[in-house]
């Protein structure tokens, strides 16, 4: 399962982070992140160990999104070593995501 990200443990959990991390910027009413959500709980399980994957409800921890200049949503940020080294924005295939996650790992 995605672990839930918030403006209080992203510091901990994804900046300090001994692997790629997978950040999901979301919402409850917005229809293309319902689309990918299953896509990133299935990746959570398929990276279990290698990798962090997680959810940001924009609603609810809005510095995380205005730190990342999140405007879109769903954005997809993956994340090594504190740093964005890519991101994905809108409804895209797992394949996509996958293949984002995979050159980090």
């Amino acid at each position: 399962m995605a672990l839930e990200i918030t403006d209080a443990n992203f510091e901990e959990v994804v900046m300090n982070a001994d692997r790629p991390v997978v950040v999901d910027f979301w919402a409850e009413w917005c229809g293309p992140c319902r689309m990918i959500g299953p896509i990133i709980e299935k990746m959570a399980g398929d990276y279990d160990g290698k990798a962090i994957i997680g959810k940001v409800n924009v609603d609810n921890n809005p510095g995380i999104s205005a730190k990342f200049g999140v405007r879109n949503i769903p954005t997809v940020l993956f994340i090594k070593g504190g740093e964005v080294a890519d991101k994905s924005v809108g409804a895209v295939p797992e394949a996509q995501l996958k293949s984002k996650l995979d050159v980090l790992i």
